[in-house]
């Protein structure tokens, strides 16, 4: 157990890591909620807010969940706009793990009265999503 006295382990790092699919042979979607996002107003410098909703199809490879969390952490301090930011996101995501999709959702809390939801999507080129399934 650490103690509370003691430095934090970890710091912040724009190295995303990635790991090889344990199941590249078949398309399945990975989901997750990232509730704790924050960097700056890059007018004002007052802290931003999110929640970033990550869904992706692997292809070869994954996104290793400790890098991602430090990725996310490595903004706090940085300025930029909520359009920008989230693309810019999920360009990284997608450069560095080529999925055959993936989608990033920014939901931005509210900044001069205003709530702001960014959708971004990446798509490889061959992906064919597979059929809806009606379950009776």
């Amino acid at each position: 157990m650490q103690r509370s006295d003691q430095p934090v382990s970890t710091l912040p790092s724009k190295a995303l890591e990635s790991f090889p699919n344990p199941e590249p042979n078949r398309h399945y979607t990975i989901r997750m909620r990232m509730p704790e996002f924050t960097c700056l107003c890059p007018k004002t410098g007052q802290p931003d807010f999110a929640e970033f909703h990550l869904e992706y199809v692997p292809n070869e490879r994954c996104v290793e969940l400790k890098s991602l969390k430090l990725y996310l952490w490595s903004f706090r301090d940085e300025g930029a706009f909520h359009e920008a930011l989230t693309n810019r996101i999920l360009s990284e995501l997608a450069e560095l793990t080529e999925p055959w999709f993936m989608r990033l959702t920014g939901v931005w809390n509210v900044r001069g009265g205003i709530y702001t939801t960014v959708v971004c999507e990446h798509r490889h080129p061959d992906y064919q999503p597979a059929a809806p399934v009606a379950l009776p």
